[in-house]
């Protein structure tokens, strides 16, 4: 992502708070006076980027963080074709998934946006959910981050040197300590709570959003019921977390009635919710649960709409049971639920994923190749199908064929997707190739931002070759990272004090 325009959101500034110092948590005060063009004496598209990049190393690690690429890139998408639509200059986005039942969502700088399972299990349609999404992309694109930080002198110090610390301390962490970080997103919204953003800018980051998402085909009404059943969720939950995106960015009565207007105004849009939409939420709704209590309370409710619904609701109910099923090694049991959720002859990327783990999990290697092959040909752009694939070569025996197929999609998506450089050089340590896995994982390591890590694996592969080409290779690779290192603690020890 090195080189876009990056914007950012303030709610999430302080996702590092975990690894500091205790320091005070200062609100927004009545800020972002003017609501207009950004001001060259904001933060740098290029230091946010380094910031966002840094944050994401340590959210990587959190315990709470959704490391599962058909939700992302399903949220990714959304993210992106809303942005689309956006007025003036957009950054690529990037959404992700991160484990809590709390309905919130926030920004990182660098483009980067947490969407909570609960936001998606929650909402009751593809619209509404796009409704707070596109909400969080008009505070990026806006750049209130940018104008909050620069336009409260003691709080913007207090909070960018608090950052600026934490992510030195990121940088000078050796070899890869994968303790830094745990629990960086699963503190944001305790922080969250203490700021906030002006109403002015709480409006504007609405406008825009209502327009991205009218221009994109949603149903514009979505934000509208979304809003509405934030509201309720924040005075039925106060204290309690439920209303959490909407104790962040507070709902007025007139900002609901400025939303209420616009939509009136448009033409009435009938959007139907994708097949993704229903799998996801499924999904998502599954992976929440954390103790045997809310696992079986989502097993239960999965089972009451599996007589309830009807279509593709029906068939995603049934999914997440086999879901269920299969987190529980029962890879019979999720089988024949595979087969409810396929019945009729209902075939989409979610159930072709799933078939592939069954068969994977009942150790018929052969068929899961087979199954993954066809799922990856009729949709060569899903990379869980993609990855899904080199997995089940690999566990056929067919290394070869999947160090092959995982360096074909990396020259297909050379920077979307870190985990096909993982996966190679799992492979290549399966084949005795040391050298080229650790190259691989620094690969890995450094398209996530963990820096010192990836020169960790680069140093180990220098020691273990005595090609001297290999070896200058992999010295110039090092030095890059130095470089890149050193340049981001030159430029964070601007802020530390």
């Amino acid at each position: 992502m090195s080189g876009r325009r990056v914007i950012t959101s303030i709610v999430s500034l302080t996702l590092l708070a975990p690894m500091l110092p205790l320091v005070p948590a200062y609100a927004q005060p009545v800020g972002v006076p003017t609501i207009g063009a950004a001001s060259t004496a904001e933060l740098s598209p290029a230091l946010e980027d380094q910031l966002g990049a840094a944050i994401m190393a340590q959210g990587r690690r959190d315990p709470t963080f959704i490391d599962d690429t058909e939700v992302n890139q399903y949220l990714t998408t959304m993210g992106r074709k809303l942005a689309g639509f956006a007025a003036g200059s957009v950054p690529d986005v990037t959404l992700f998934a991160v484990r809590d039942p709390e309905i919130n969502a926030f920004a990182l700088p660098g483009g980067y946006i947490g969407v909570h399972s609960g936001l998606v299990v929650a909402s009751r349609s593809e619209s509404e959910l796009a409704g707070v999404v596109a909400h969080e992309i008009g505070h990026v694109v806006q750049r209130h981050v940018a104008r909050g930080m620069t336009q409260q002198k003691q709080s913007g110090a207090v909070m960018m040197g608090a950052m600026a610390a934490a992510l030195l301390a990121a940088l000078a962490g050796g070899g890869g300590n994968l303790a830094i970080g745990v629990a960086a997103f699963g503190q944001a919204a305790a922080i969250n709570r203490q700021l906030g953003f002006s109403r002015d800018a709480e409006r504007e980051a609405d406008r825009a959003g209502f327009q991205m998402m009218t221009k994109a085909g949603y149903d514009p009404a979505g934000m509208v019921s979304m809003f509405s059943l934030l509201m309720n969720a924040s005075r039925l939950n106060e204290g309690a977390g439920g209303g959490a995106w909407a104790s962040t960015h507070p709902l007025s009565i007139d900002r609901m009635s400025d939303i209420q207007n616009r939509s009136r105004e448009l033409t009435s849009t009938r959007y139907l919710d994708s097949d993704d939409y229903a799998y996801i939420r499924a999904k998502l709704r599954v992976l929440q649960g954390r103790d045997t209590t809310s696992q079986r309370s989502t097993e239960q409710q999965l089972r009451d709409e599996v007589r309830a619904l009807t279509g593709v609701r029906q068939s995603a109910a049934y999914y997440g049971l086999a879901l269920i099923a299969l987190q529980r090694n029962r890879s019979d049991e999720a089988q024949s639920l595979w087969q409810e959720a396929s019945a009729g002859g209902r075939s989409v990327p979610a159930l072709a994923q799933l078939e592939v783990d069954i068969l994977l999990a009942r150790k018929d290697n052969a068929g899961a190749v087979a199954a993954a092959a066809a799922a990856y040909k009729r949709w060569p752009q899903r990379r869980a199908l993609a990855m899904a694939y080199a997995q089940a070569l690999s566990r056929n025996g067919q290394e070869v064929q999947a160090r092959d197929f995982l360096r074909e999609r990396i020259k297909q998506w050379p920077n979307d997707e870190p985990d096909l450089y993982r996966l190679l050089a799992q492979s290549e340590q399966r084949s005795g190739n040391d050298v080229a896995a650790r190259r691989s994982m620094a690969r890995f390591y450094g398209m996530t931002g963990a820096l010192p890590a990836a020169e960790s694996q680069l140093q180990q592969a220098r020691n273990m070759t005595q090609d001297f080409y290999e070896q200058s290779q992999i010295d110039v690779q090092i030095r890059e990272l130095k470089d890149k290192m050193a340049d981001e603690r030159q430029l964070l020890e601007r802020f530390k004090g």
